[in-house]
């Protein structure tokens, strides 16, 4: 039997083990356990930026630039190309495009922002003579009133657009700001570039794209676009120069082809 003084020994190391345990136990429980690294946020995928091409002068541009006069500005290509959506980039787009852009259907993005970009000075060069504040009553306005000013029709601003197709198109017009600024002021939200020229890619749109009708067509919104009219001869002239993607024929290439269909008409008689 062990003695007294092994007994109380012995009796000391199991005490001095438990203390041990049980500080080990609280340590585990008191300190706080090793934080978790939070998960990296995912980098937000950036939205690839429109590659763009600055379009070339129509001539009515170049005539002023020799001139004088409003020019067409650069920045305002960027402006259409930016409000391009893909199905005018597709062959979603009627054939008659051909006309002025025979490449048009195999061409890159880039350069058919390009073409529409040319197309649109085209368009502003024969509606308002590229002048942004440009102001004409229309023709039919001793009778026909708009509908949202409730005024007798103003066709305004580089496309020629009107207060109503705000209502029609969902364009950025604002009859309530601009009733009491100065007709042709450039505050007016109907004179903006920006605003007239998106506009007039939403119109566009509804008439090609949804409506499924020809580029070219005898109830285009704009008489620049009816084939046949004085007014659309005016727009065929400045559509000599497309962007050299487009694959359209020179001028002297013109002029031969238009020779030869008439040598071929002669010997046909």
């Amino acid at each position: 039997m062990p003695s007294p003084g092994i007994r109380k020994m012995h009796a000391l190391t199991l005490l001095l083990a438990a203390l041990l345990g049980f500080a080990d136990l609280h340590a585990q429980q008191t300190d706080p356990a090793p934080a978790t690294p939070a998960p990296s946020a995912t980098p937000a995928t950036a939205v690839p930026a429109k590659e763009t091409k600055p379009a070339t002068a129509t001539p009515i541009d170049i005539k002023k630039s020799e001139l004088g006069g409003t020019l067409w500005n650069p920045d305002w290509d960027i402006i259409i190309e930016n409000a391009l959506p893909d199905s005018l980039l597709s062959t979603q787009v009627p054939r008659d495009v051909r006309r002025y852009c025979p490449r048009f259907y195999r061409m890159s993005d880039a350069d058919k922002r390009a073409f529409w970009a040319y197309f649109f000075q085209a368009l502003a060069g024969a509606e308002a003579g590229l002048n942004p504040t440009s102001h004409v009553r229309h023709i039919g306005a001793l009778k026909a009133r708009d509908g949202v000013t409730h005024l007798p029709i103003h066709c305004e601003g580089l496309l020629q657009l009107t207060y109503e197709d705000s209502v029609r198109y969902g364009c950025n017009f604002d009859w309530q700001a601009d009733r009491n600024l100065k007709p042709g002021d450039p505050k007016r939200t109907i004179l903006q570039p920006k605003n007239n020229l998106e506009c007039g890619v939403k119109i566009l749109i509804q008439q090609i794209i949804a409506n499924h009708e020809p580029l070219f067509w005898k109830s285009s919104y704009w008489s620049t676009l009816r084939p046949g009219t004085p007014s659309f001869r005016v727009f065929t002239r400045q559509m000599v120069s497309p962007p050299q993607a487009c694959g359209y024929p020179g001028r002297a290439r013109r002029i031969l082809d238009r020779v030869l269909s008439f040598r071929r008409l002669v010997a046909g008689r």
